[in-house]
């Protein structure tokens, strides 16, 4: 049936103040309400902005076209009406999705970041792929029911009885899944910490899973698969938290006659020359000549104090090319702060680009572009988009290049088991894989900051914390040796001090665990012969 006069006109002032009102909330989105969030010291506010422009405008439109086919009152339109409400009941269920992926995930990334759980590992992942699909199957069963009228109470109910049933029939596998996402959120666990288990077992962590957690055991070179429902209920020690490094402490006698202060300044070198303790390099490298002498390379200790030497000046090169990286960073967190108040413009990012680009150097990686067919519209104007790779770049004096080198004379280290010769490989060499998961995923966000333009000194500062305090914790002085004296210990026949020896291993996992042990033994036994080479009978 054609419109007639008095029906067509009001149609088209409908839909011109629906043109017109579109056009006056695009302005006060984009033009009024982005101004003011930009000033927010938090970027929350413009995000959901960003995230709600398009959808907000989107179903703006769509009410008043549906409130003008309202108007016409014509069972003919009947179609339209119900097609109208279900396309904003799919705008609105789109909308739920961006804001999920583009806000929530991000924040719960960032929590997890500050609080050192497993979420962006395994957790956040599944929520990514399990809320997406819930709200779309919700949007779709409301479109079935509220745009066409389908009654789909017996669907609900039988999806409830089908669910009972399944979650009786799998609740060993569920209460394994449910103790996985309770290990996640609120563990300390991360991939290569050593575990003490409940019963004294000893293991590596290699990955928590949604069933069960996966470790490494020492005693039995065995991988063990552990139902998280079992593991939740057990007591266990992490001996990597809250540090890397393992931290032991030994008590040592001594008889009071004699210079107890020069005796202290005596057990603290011993400590420090070990190659295998921790404390400052420059520092353990002047100590390393002065003890664990052994004549005719007595149980090959003179090669272990040529590999330790190695090893340190090899670790020294790291620690100055990880400076040299950190302090890259920062300056672009400064570049990024002062550039992010008024909004990014292409210069600034052309100009973060290339201070990126020489983090990237320093590392020893180089971004490639390359462009991909998109192949399911190969007709569209964007179906070639570019996609990053990154390729390393084979320069001596790069990050990478010296943590490879580093290792490599570490695996030359006599006291070495056969299976350290690929535990310490795979160990790094993860560590340089996440690093260039880590360097790809900001680059990308430097490429396209639309949304993030606020958030992108955030993401470079979290990368290098990262560096800082995951990919090689720096030694810090709390890690130096330290002699202390403890207490008077009395005797049946003589009075003694009790000075309790303070100091870090380099890496307990090496070794099959065992690594402490020995360097405990090496340390009070050159302490002893030392001390009694030095005044014989007076302190021992």
């Amino acid at each position: 049936m054609p419109f007639d006069i008095d029906r067509t006109i009001p149609f088209l002032q409908n839909l011109i103040l629906t043109a017109l009102g579109a056009a006056c909330l695009y302005g006060i989105l984009f033009y009024g309400l982005r101004a003011i969030f930009r000033q927010f010291e938090r970027d929350f506010a413009l995000v959901t902005l960003y995230v709600s422009i398009y959808p907000v405008l989107f179903v703006f439109i769509l009410i008043g076209i549906k409130l003008t086919f309202d108007d016409l009152k014509h069972t003919k339109f009947a179609w339209i009406d119900q097609l109208l409400i279900a396309a904003i009941i799919g705008t609105v269920a789109y909308w739920m999705i961006q804001f999920f992926r583009e806000v929530i995930v991000y924040y719960l990334q960032e929590f997890a970041e500050q609080t050192e759980i497993m979420w962006d590992d395994v957790l956040i992942p599944l929520l990514e792929g399990v809320i997406p699909f819930l709200i779309t199957l919700s949007s779709f069963g409301l479109i079935l029911q509220l745009a066409f009228n389908i009654d789909l109470t017996g669907v609900w109910v039988t999806l409830g009885g089908a669910t009972f049933i399944v979650g009786f029939a799998t609740k060993d596998i569920l209460a394994n899944f449910f103790s996985g996402i309770v290990l996640l959120i609120d563990t300390p666990f991360q991939f290569g910490d050593v575990l003490k288990l409940e019963h004294g077992e000893l293991g590596i962590l290699k990955k928590i899973g949604l069933r069960v957690t996966q470790v490494y055991l020492f005693d039995s070179h065995t991988e063990a698969y552990i139902p998280n429902s079992v593991l939740q209920g057990q007591t266990i020690i992490n001996l990597n938290r809250p540090i890397a490094s393992v931290h032991f402490s030994k008590p040592i006698l001594l008889k009071p006659e004699g210079d107890l202060d020069a005796a202290c300044q005596v057990m603290s070198d011993i400590i420090c020359a070990h190659p295998d303790t921790l404390g400052d390099i420059d520092t353990k490298l002047s100590c390393l000549d002065k003890y664990f002498i052994r004549e005719n390379n007595q149980d090959g200790f003179l090669e272990k104090k040529k590999n330790g030497a190695d090893r340190l000046l090899a670790e020294n090169r790291v620690n100055f090319k990880l400076t040299e990286i950190e302090q890259t960073l920062e300056a672009i967190v400064v570049t990024l702060q002062f550039a992010e108040r008024g909004g990014l413009s292409l210069d600034d990012i052309t100009t973060i680009q290339e201070e990126y680009q020489n983090v990237l150097n320093l590392i020893g990686l180089q971004i490639i572009f390359v462009r991909i067919k998109n192949k399911s519209r190969p007709w569209h104007f964007n179906s070639v988009k570019p996609k990053i790779q990154i390729k390393e770049i084979n320069t001596s004096d790069s990050l990478i290049s010296l943590i490879r080198d580093w290792y490599r004379i570490w695996l030359r280290d006599p006291n070495l088991h056969e299976e350290d010769q690929y535990l310490l490989p795979e160990i790094w060499e993860y560590k340089i894989e996440v690093l260039k998961r880590r360097l790809g995923q900001l680059q990308r966000k430097i490429i396209n900051p639309s949304r993030i333009e606020t958030r992108l000194d955030n993401y470079v500062i979290e990368l290098n914390t990262w560096l800082k305090t995951r990919f090689k914790q720096t030694r810090s002085q709390q890690q130096a040796p330290q002699v202390l004296m403890d207490k008077t210990v009395y005797g049946s026949s003589a009075i003694f001090i009790q000075f309790m020896l303070e100091y870090y291993i380099d890496d307990i996992k090496l070794e099959n665990c065992e690594r402490g042990d020995r360097v405990s033994s090496e340390i009070y036994s050159e302490i002893i012969k030392c001390l009694q080479s030095y005044v014989v009978g007076r302190w021992t």
